[in-house]
């Protein structure tokens, strides 16, 4: 099979497209469509539908999803419905797209496509992804293998949930310049690092796009470069994950 199908299920977005799995580009158009509020399990499951028919495409889709996922059935749900708490993901997203699923933790998707094909290729030891979009998502790679559902925007550092403060949401939601996050980006990235002792550390999420302007502003061991897949990373990581 030359390509797959990704879809990325975001607490913003919900975004799909064909994968070439040789080099990680997408051959069709990325559709996006608004993630429905409340997120529940119907709406979203209407809403990755509808993206998946406006490309036409008929076969096996990878999906990614902001949350724990463990066998199909998913384990958080931070920042969609909790409705989903306990849901089937792949068994409910099957029956409406009438074809195999299979599915894993958006950010661990967006670790995926990166140590495969875009930013992390080629490193061992131990490599930290992280997405700053409506929270913050992590993936932990250990000479390439996947430590999965790490979940450490949900890190507690001076009294709060990490991702309320240093997440990208926080930062448009509290009208921070990139100086003032980056601040709190700092704090984090420390904590993380003193935690892990990443060899690298990948930055992802749709304000990668802007990564000239903040990960300057971080200062950790380790280097911290941008995704080289940006905000496609998920898309990617979900279709090569589809044909594992």
């Amino acid at each position: 099979m030359s390509t797959a199908f990704g879809l990325d299920i975001g607490g913003t977005g919900i975004k799909g497209g064909i994968v070439d799995l040789a080099s990680g580009e997408l051959v069709s158009e990325r559709v996006r469509l608004d993630t429905p509020q409340p997120a529940t399990v119907s709406a979203v499951l209407d809403t990755a539908a509808a993206v998946v028919t406006e490309i036409g495409w008929r076969g096996p889709v990878g999906c990614a999803f902001p949350g724990v996922v463990k066998n199909g059935v998913v384990g958080s749900s931070a920042n969609i419905d909790d409705e989903w708490l306990g849901e089937h993901l792949e068994q409910h997203l099957a029956e409406r797209l009438g074809a195999p699923v299979r599915s894993l933790n958006d950010a661990d998707a967006a670790g995926l496509a990166e140590m495969r094909m875009g930013a992390g290729l080629g490193h061992d030891g131990v490599v930290m992804m992280l997405t700053l979009g409506t929270g913050i998502g992590s993936a932990l790679f250990i000479d390439g293998r996947l430590v999965p559902n790490t979940e450490l925007g949900h890190l507690e550092i001076d009294g709060a949930n990490a991702e309320s403060r240093a997440s990208a949401a926080a930062r448009k939601r509290e009208g921070l310049s990139f100086d003032e996050w980056g601040v709190r980006l700092q704090r984090y990235f420390s904590h993380v690092e003193q935690l892990f002792s990443p060899d690298l550390f990948i930055v992802g999420g749709g304000i990668s796009r802007r990564a000239d302007e903040f990960l300057h502003l971080i200062s950790v061991r380790a280097p911290v470069v941008p995704a080289r897949l940006r905000q496609n990373s998920g898309i990617v990581g979900a279709a090569l994950h589809s044909v594992e």
